[in-house]
């Protein structure tokens, strides 16, 4: 890791838990889906819900689809280095999800950083493992990143089927449709019992568009819980605004060569609409 990258990274690590993680989402211009409509579609990493918009590389997509009537291939629409990921026009009103999965990036963090950022992500095996094995050394590990995005729409199996991520989570009922949200946490296709799941909300304007992610200040943790036996849980999302959910997993990575350990990031990002709020344009 060069000197910069390491100063980086020590600086998301040590400003606090509800800052400690590195974020990654799918911002879509609108959530919801209008036939026709047209919709533009970028990404963003950062601290909780504020954050830079990252490029399109191929070179680090494992795949990018929109799952509506049928699946879509968007790695097609998308071009090298465009901070708009993808622009596109729903051909219904039944809504879409998003989906992108990543390859991995290696990174290594001091000792120090590397257990904080452990303890605050809930990543309670691996920072066990460090401690029997009195582990002094940075962390070494490599990390992908599976995100998705659902765009409202009348054919709730659109929102609740699982795509198959690596990591995913995957809506029991139409995300945004109630101030609560059941949802699974699948590892491996399995339900993943006790995985730390935190969300943020943001605020949208009047008209549904989202505020800059480089600007807005949405570092604060809104809610936190950990999934059952089921590798289920229940979200509380009662607010109205752009909302993020984020969970992690990680496990011995299986080439020792390039790192200890491979982490596995997965968010799910929707507008919610509350009782309350109406909105011309719909």
């Amino acid at each position: 890791m060069n000197s910069r990258a390491y100063i980086l990274a020590l600086l998301l690590l040590s400003t606090g838990p509800s800052a400690s993680a590195h974020e990654f989402w799918l911002a879509p211009s609108r959530y919801i889906a209008a036939p026709g409509a047209p919709i533009t579609v970028r990404a963003f990493a950062g601290t909780g819900f504020r954050g830079e918009s990252k490029p399109w590389d191929p070179t680090h997509s494992v795949r990018f689809i929109a799952r509506a009537a049928h699946s879509i291939d968007m790695t097609r629409a998308a071009s090298p280095g465009d901070l708009t990921w993808i622009r596109f026009a729903p051909s219904d009103a039944g809504g879409a999800m998003l989906a992108f999965e990543s390859g991995f990036t290696p990174i290594e963090l001091p000792a120090a950083p590397f257990e904080k950022y452990l303890a605050d992500q809930g990543l309670d095996q691996p920072l066990m493992a460090r401690h029997r094995a009195q582990a002094t050394g940075p962390g070494r590990e490599r990390y992908r990143r599976c995100a998705k995005a659902w765009l409202a729409g009348t054919v709730m199996d659109r929102a609740t089927t699982v795509v198959g991520l690596p990591l995913e989570i995957v809506p029991l009922s139409p995300p945004g449709a109630d101030p609560t949200l059941k949802a699974r946490v699948l590892w491996d296709g399995r339900p993943l019992a006790g995985a730390l799941v935190k969300a943020w909300r943001a605020s949208l304007t009047s008209d549904g568009a989202a505020i800059e992610p480089a600007t807005r200040d949405s570092i604060a943790i809104a809610w936190h819980g950990r999934t059952d036996a089921r590798g289920e849980i229940t979200v509380h999302v009662a607010s109205s605004g752009e909302w993020l959910l984020s969970v992690v997993q990680m496990v011995p990575c299986p080439d020792r060569s390039e790192a200890d350990w491979e982490s596995t990031w997965a968010s799910l990002t929707f507008e919610r609409i509350a009782a309350a709020t109406t909105r011309a344009s719909r």
